[in-house]
């Protein structure tokens, strides 16, 4: 995906078909030979394009492979600030949970079970999403598991509308600020996780069981800026200076 970036009311960015994009200059003659005119990626998502359509074609392979093959997964958005990379990852988590709930549905000879649970980096501290608690929780290095964060609240999901709730949850706690460039701005870098369990009765193996067990995240970094376009000062910049060295 690539950033929307509109002066006038006018696209500075041209999706000329699937794969390059070419800048449409507003700026002066002088100016334009500091910036490239055409870029080219793997896929080009245009302005009318809509969110499902940015999953269908650029993560649900990825992250529906937690539940075909049990393989961890990560997706994440990543830009310049006021880019909509928040909107566009929210999108994608939510086709990606209705996609599993119908899938588990569709397959009645596994059992399933949904853990879920939540993060945020903000100024170099990790945060519980789920936890009133703000204090900031540890890394840890786990011989089997690999890092793991201490005391990070899992919960099991009941149902679609449970992780809804959660979700919201999520959004409350999250830090966001206003900027010059957004009024509701990311300060922090958000991880949700979910992890899927499912098992299948081996009838023919002396009533033993096969369990697949793999993790997305979903990663939404806060976006990478610079002082002078957002105007930060104090709180702001500080924030501005964390986000930018993992950005």
């Amino acid at each position: 995906m690539t950033r929307k970036c509109w002066r006038n009311n006018s696209p500075d960015w041209e999706c000329i078909n699937s794969t390059p994009i070419m800048y449409r200059s507003h700026l002066s003659i002088s100016d334009r030979s500091m910036y490239p005119s055409a870029y080219s990626f793997d896929r080009v998502f245009g302005p009318e394009c809509c969110t499902r359509q940015v999953y269908d074609q650029g993560a649900k392979e990825v992250a529906f492979s937690v539940v075909i093959s049990g393989v961890n997964a990560s997706v994440f958005a990543y830009g310049q600030t006021s880019s909509g990379k928040t909107y566009t990852m929210s999108g994608i988590t939510h086709c990606t949970l209705v996609d599993i709930y119908d899938y588990i549905d569709k397959h009645k000879e596994r059992e399933f079970i949904l853990k879920f649970s939540a993060m945020e980096i903000y100024n170099e501290s990790v945060r519980d999403l789920l936890s009133t608690d703000s204090s900031p929780l540890r890394l840890l290095d786990d011989p089997e598991k690999g890092t793991v964060v201490e005391k990070l609240t899992e919960e099991t999901l009941r149902d679609w509308n449970h992780f809804k709730e959660l979700l919201s949850v999520c959004e409350a706690q999250r830090q966001i600020g206003e900027t010059a460039l957004n009024e509701v701005s990311s300060r922090s870098h958000q991880i949700l996780r979910l992890t899927v369990e499912s098992t299948a009765r081996e009838f023919f193996t002396n009533d033993k069981f096969s369990t697949l067990t793999a993790t997305v995240n979903f990663i939404d970094l806060a976006g990478s800026e610079r002082a002078s376009q957002s105007l930060s000062a104090g709180t702001r910049l500080k924030e501005g200076c964390h986000i930018n060295q993992v950005c």
